[in-house]
């Protein structure tokens, strides 16, 4: 059984991003400063115990920090297979735009039914491959900007 999306993207409100980022500061140092123990405790308000992995202390803290920026964050298991318009709003692109790189092979994916299935990871290694491309171009265009003489 393949994991999949389970909740919508969560975005902050305004008044509690302050709250997030301090969070994300206290947790990510506490992390950082109890990287070699495996697994820590924490107290809830009922004074009850609950042992965490160091791990995903970390990881909550990097959620923090985005949702302290405005970010809309979701927790997507390694292994997850998404729908096109999952992988659509990940890319800030159109659902059309994504059948459309699936189906010039750009982008890999499965059919289930009549349904196109994208792994996370292909997802991902698309996006960082898009991203390398975009930041190449840059390079180029400043290369030839500054050949004509314009400075940055």
């Amino acid at each position: 059984m393949t994991a999949t999306i389970e909740r919508e993207p969560v975005v902050l409100e305004e008044e509690h991003r302050k709250e997030a980022a301090a969070a994300a500061e206290r947790m990510g140092a506490f992390a950082e400063e109890h990287r070699r123990t495996p697994t820590l405790t924490i107290t809830l308000d009922d004074e009850s115990p609950v042992p965490v992995p160091v791990e995903a202390l970390a990881l909550l803290a990097d959620v923090l920090r985005e949702m302290a920026r405005g970010h809309a964050v979701t927790v997507v298991p390694y292994g997850a297979e998404l729908t096109t318009q999952q992988v659509a709003d990940i890319l800030n692109v159109s659902r059309p735009y994504v059948v459309k790189l699936i189906e010039t092979g750009r982008l890999e994916a499965r059919k289930v039914g009549p349904r196109r299935r994208v792994r996370f990871e292909q997802l991902m290694a698309y996006k960082r491959a898009d991203d390398e491309r975009r930041r190449q171009v840059v390079r180029n265009l400043t290369r030839e900007a500054e050949g004509l003489g314009y400075e940055r």
